[in-house]
């Protein structure tokens, strides 16, 4: 519940309308096959009308995420709790161990026909399944912000502009708003981009190299823009005609060796080059990440190869269940994390009440 409140700037985005994706893959980079039969048996579209059905009006953003009409977290899990009304909650108590056995589970020494493992991220580890011998997946943290020790680049922090992020030499890359900070680049692109490559930079401890395309299209298109505001503008400063804001574009004709009082008749085909390069592939180091508020999300856990996809019970120990991000499912920004807890904890439900049928 404590996750909960924070998410979303304390709003919660508690999913999204998955509009404009082309593939799961593009909001859940790791857990797509087991997405495919959640979100059939539970939508997105079946949580706006669960919580609405429960007296709690929503909103969709223009950014497809849904919010409570109040713009209050606390209205969700308020929510959620009334719906717990009766049950024995244990607030406070760690899990240490889960144990089979003869007829269930025991947990911390306590006898339960059905388990369902809802941890989670596994910030701090997955020893309480070590007696149950799965394959875990080493969890790896995801959604996180880029430190950038480049202090021209720090200088215009609170600028956001819609560009694209990418790691030199892989396929990684993500684009939408991106936000300079005071420690380096946030905002959802460099949010995406951290969810994308999350295991791939935590091999590298963090460390290398990001590039931003500022203009978010091609060198031939920007090449064009910039021969067009040339020959629009010949006798005008480059400094005061510009496609991006003044300040960046100030920090950019720098970045490209150009001097602000050149004129855009005097630019020349290696300035048009310089700025061109400078504007579709700025480089510039990565040296470590920072945590994304308190919405810590983590790649890895409970191996998928470990669950049966349908109802997400454990191919080995019947009666225990996992839902969330305790299984290896994780997911950009933008309310597909809790759409993934709410279809995989219904898929759980669904496997428990099949089985209690069956005897």
């Amino acid at each position: 519940m404590t996750k909960l409140a924070v998410t979303g700037g304390g709003r919660c985005n508690l999913t999204n309308s998955f509009e404009g994706l082309q593939s799961l893959s593009e909001a859940y980079p790791r857990g797509e096959r087991v997405m495919k039969r959640a979100l059939k048996a539970f939508s997105q579209e079946n949580t706006v009308r669960w919580f609405e059905g429960e007296g709690i009006p929503l909103v969709l953003q223009s950014d497809h995420c849904w919010f409570p009409r109040s713009q209050n977290a606390m209205d969700i899990v308020r929510c959620l709790e009334r719906g717990m009304k009766g049950t024995d909650l244990r607030l406070g108590t760690a899990v240490q161990e889960i144990l089979p056995a003869s007829n269930g589970y025991l947990v911390n020494g306590e006898a339960y026909d059905f388990v369902v493992v809802t941890s989670g991220g596994a910030t701090h580890g997955l020893g309480f399944l070590d007696a149950l011998e799965l394959e875990i997946v080493p969890p790896v943290p995801s959604l996180f912000t880029f430190t950038v020790p480049d202090p021209a680049l720090r200088s215009l922090m609170g600028l956001v502009v819609d560009a694209t992020v990418s790691l030199p030499g892989t396929r990684f890359s993500a684009s939408g708003p991106l936000l300079i900070t005071d420690w380096g680049l946030s905002g959802p692109a460099t949010l995406k981009l951290s969810s994308y490559a999350a295991r791939y930079l935590a091999e590298r401890q963090y460390r290398g190299t990001v590039l931003i395309n500022w203009l978010h299209t091609n060198e031939n298109e920007v090449r064009e823009q910039l021969q067009a505001m040339a020959s629009a503008t010949p006798q005008k400063q480059i400094s005061s005609v510009h496609p991006v804001q003044q300040r960046l574009w100030e920090h950019l004709l720098g970045r490209a060796g150009l001097r602000k009082d050149l004129r855009w008749a005097e630019l020349g085909s290696k300035g048009l080059n310089r700025l061109t390069a400078v504007l579709i592939s700025d480089s510039y180091p990565l040296s470590g990440k920072s945590k994304f508020r308190e919405e810590f999300v983590t790649a890895g856990g409970v191996g998928l190869g470990n669950i049966d996809l349908s109802s997400l019970e454990s191919k080995r120990h019947k009666g225990l269940f996992f839902a969330g991000e305790v299984l290896d499912i994780d997911a950009i920004t933008g309310g597909f994390n809790l759409q993934a807890a709410w279809s995989t904890g219904y898929l759980c439900a669904q496997g428990i009440r099949k089985a209690i049928q069956a005897g």
